[in-house]
């Protein structure tokens, strides 16, 4: 089992191109909070990402962020701007201590042109991009807040849940530190209207929440109310 998200770059890259893209990095750290890279920026490196969780994020003119994704342990970042020589398309910041391992560009370049199935295995990771993009358009014109901040909910405790202390209720905690104006910013909705959101969940007794704390008390229950 590897220490990484499963469906991640790293996870999903063979043993032998995953030991060569980490013989190429150089080990970096940034504090919680501390900003990677900037949206708009033109930089030449890549990296991956070998411990902690990361938000992508863009600044929204009326103040603000709008949360595009969040990545764990095993993603790429940076590749976009790298392959197309482009300015940096949004801010990633570390939500907790990361770590990462940082390539120049002219180095992952050269590995992509050296190992084709990292660079058909980026190709398809786009993709699910543009394909995650596209759904959540799709849902916000379909969902109000509470079904959207369900959703995502949902997807959280699928990706970063871990089992809760029977004793406190059970279900399943979202290992993420994310703050409540954060959630606000990737279902496209106010502080408050998440607020009013969360409440009409708890009071479902599909979650509980705390201070950047979500806890999701009935899973299935919660995946019938996001469709």
């Amino acid at each position: 089992m590897t220490p990484y998200e499963e469906g991640s770059f790293l996870a999903e890259l063979s043993p032998d191109d995953r030991d060569d893209l980490q013989r190429l990095g150089r080990p970096r750290a940034f504090r919680r909070g501390e900003t990677i890279f900037r949206e708009g920026e033109h930089s030449t490196w890549a990296a991956v990402l070998t411990s902690g969780h990361v938000k992508a994020y863009s600044d929204r003119e009326q103040g603000g962020e709008a949360l595009l994704a969040v990545r764990g342990p095993g993603a790429l970042l940076g590749e976009v701007a790298v392959i197309d020589g482009g300015a940096r398309s949004a801010t990633v910041a570390a939500l907790e201590p990361v770590k990462l391992l940082t390539v120049t560009g002219e180095q992952f370049m050269e590995f992509l042109r050296t190992h084709g199935g990292a660079s058909v295995l980026i190709m398809r990771t786009l993709c699910q991009r543009f394909r995650d993009a596209d759904r959540k358009r799709i849902e916000f014109g379909m969902f109000d807040a509470t079904g959207r901040v369900a959703q995502r909910l949902v997807e959280l405790a699928e990706r970063f849940g871990v089992p809760d202390d029977p004793a406190a209720g059970g279900g399943v905690r979202i290992n993420l530190n994310l703050s409540q104006e954060e959630l606000a910013g990737w279902v496209g909705a106010s502080r408050e209207a998440v607020s009013k959101a969360l409440g009409t969940l708890r009071r479902h007794g599909l979650i509980e929440t705390g201070r950047r704390k979500f806890v999701v008390r009935d899973l299935p229950a919660l995946r019938r109310h996001a469709r």
